[in-house]
């Protein structure tokens, strides 16, 4: 689905209905007939995705658009159910020279149905209205203003997120709104650096794994001599980062490491970015702090839902203090906490902890077709994330757990799963980490995707022979990711229950195609232990 038609779709009043092709071939037949869809674009090579709906969703889908060309075997195939198929070109000249009237919108009408991953059950069609949008863009545009870095015609923004999604879709109408540039990648995550470069973009929005790849990309160009020396390298960090802790901005803390070191870094990044903006999933603090330092540019995390038109909270430039948080509220909405006294998160407490409620206009107008789930989550007007957050003191937002991922052990201790990925994700030998704790059992076990150069440069050390594959079968390597998390346990203080106390260690990274994680990275926990049930009974039982 591409920008263009939802713009066209918001000019005519018609219901926009991205289809996410990563949520898999069921979920595409799910959303064409959930939401009634008569007719579908689609790009030349996703054609086939659609087809494969039949015979289901031909009970509503009239037409299909390629944006490219068609076959013969394609049109054959559709004309079987009594549909028609169009390339591009000849869709637009069906309409000949007629000119049509703009209906009348109104600011309640719906801008689109954007249906949510989830990480259990069926997508939800997420009802956004044409307010929604707008409240959310003037709410951002007067924070970008309040802290001097408005947008200008001249900016330009590098699109790579799926357009079904809605946090890169705010943007982009964000970007229309000022008449400022959009750039779109090519499709290929190994190109997107080089894309990156070529575009020179000024605003860059990443999900955490993308900032990951280039907080990795630059430790192992450093540690390879290619940007001038480590040495040199470590000491300018050492000495900004420290300049920024004690409050300096980013571009005034240390103006001689910018210009003879960090200019290397911006450079790789095109040269001209002045924000780069994380959402989606939480970004590890290290490689926060760390591009806050080396990129030149404002890192900002923020946090938001399909169903609060994405950034509710982001944080602000030049707070050294608001890393690890996602910032204070954006203008046009209200945000409160919530007591969950099941999980002894009190709302009134001296740190004050609780579900994350949301309240305003930008809210979505509900669940489309599913007013019962509606009534779960909208409750007097406050929408409840099943995010739990600690407000900091200087009111910034924190967020701690997922309210429903929350197990017992056999000893009755409640563990907060999400909690201790954050905490146990910070470990610099780890990609990657999945806690897993069953009820009948009293410890906690883990899969971990280890990093590769960490892992093989711990090897070379320990004069430990064998490829990636082979080290992560490695019952030393175990032992070795097994202590590295408990370091961090014990500075964390975590309690005896929360330390694990067996791994898996999987080389390949959890990826959509195995079904372990959403577009947006986020873990789908029944799948994930449904795929690795062995490794966790081999665990259970090796670690008795």
């Amino acid at each position: 689905m591409d920008h263009h038609d939802g713009e066209a779709c918001n000019a005519h009043g018609v219901y926009c209905v991205p289809l996410y092709d990563t949520l898999g071939a069921g979920a595409i037949e799910f959303i064409l007939c959930h939401a009634e869809v008569e007719i579908a674009f689609a790009e030349e090579k996703k054609v086939a995705e659609l087809l494969k709906t039949f015979p289901k969703s031909t009970e509503f889908l009239k037409t299909i658009v390629s944006f490219g060309k068609v076959t013969q075997e394609q049109k054959e195939e559709v004309s079987k159910y009594g549909l028609s198929i169009y390339s591009w070109d000849e869709f637009i000249s069906l309409a000949g020279d007629q000119e049509f009237d703009l209906p009348v919108n109104q600011r309640t009408d719906i801008c689109t149905i954007m249906y949510t991953s989830g990480t259990t059950g069926d997508p939800k069609g997420v009802l956004i209205s044409n307010a929604s949008i707008i409240c959310l863009i003037a709410g951002v545009d007067r924070l970008l203003n309040s802290v001097n870095e408005r947008l200008e015609e001249t900016d330009v923004y590098m699109s790579y997120l799926p357009l079904a999604h809605i946090f890169d879709r705010v943007v982009e109408e964000l970007f229309m709104f000022h008449g400022a540039s959009i750039g779109f990648w090519r499709g290929d995550v190994k190109l997107l650096v080089e894309d990156i470069g070529t575009l020179k973009p000024t605003i860059l929005c990443a999900v955490p794994r993308v900032l990951d790849r280039i907080f990795s990309g630059l430790q192992a160009k450093i540690s390879a001599g290619g940007f001038i020396k480590s040495t040199m390298f470590n000491l300018a960090y050492k000495f900004k980062q420290f300049r920024m802790m004690r409050g300096a901005k980013h571009n005034e803390a240390a103006a001689i490491c910018d210009k003879v070191v960090f200019s290397k870094v911006k450079e790789g990044l095109g040269g001209n970015v002045r924000v780069i903006l994380s959402g989606a999933a939480p970004l590890a603090t290290h490689v926060e702090e760390y591009l806050r330092v080396v990129t030149c540019a404002h890192v900002l995390q923020g946090y938001g839902l399909t169903e609060t038109c994405a950034g509710s909270f982001v944080s602000l430039p030049n707070q050294m203090s608001m890393i690890g948080t996602v910032g204070p509220p954006v203008p046009n909405i209200d945000a409160r906490l919530e007591s969950v006294p099941d999980m002894n998160y009190d709302a009134l407490a001296s740190t004050p902890r609780g579900e994350i409620c949301i309240k305003g206009e930008t809210l979505f107008s509900g669940y489309y077709r599913r007013e019962d789930l509606t009534e779960e989550v909208l409750v007097d007007g406050w929408f409840h994330t099943g995010d739990i957050g600690e407000w900091q003191p200087d009111g910034s937002m924190k967020i701690i757990d997922r309210k429903k991922n929350i197990f017992k052990l056999s000893q009755g201790e409640y563990v907060a799963v999400e909690n201790l990925e954050n905490i146990y994700g910070v470990v610099s030998a780890i990609d990657s980490i999945w806690v897993y704790g069953n009820s009948f059992e009293s410890f906690l076990v883990a899969v971990v995707n280890p990093n590769k150069e960490a892992l093989e440069s711990w090897a070379e050390g320990n004069g430990i022979s064998g490829d990636f594959e082979a080290l992560c079968e490695n019952p030393k390597a175990k032992e070795y990711i097994l202590g590295e998390l408990s370091k961090t346990g014990k500075e964390k203080k975590l309690k005896g229950f929360e330390f694990i106390r067996a791994v898996h260690l999987d080389p390949v990274p959890f990826d959509m195609e195995r079904d372990l994680i959403t577009p947006t990275y986020k873990r789908k926990r029944p799948q994930l232990l449904k795929y690795y049930q062995g490794a966790i009974d081999n665990m259970y039982k090796s670690a008795k």
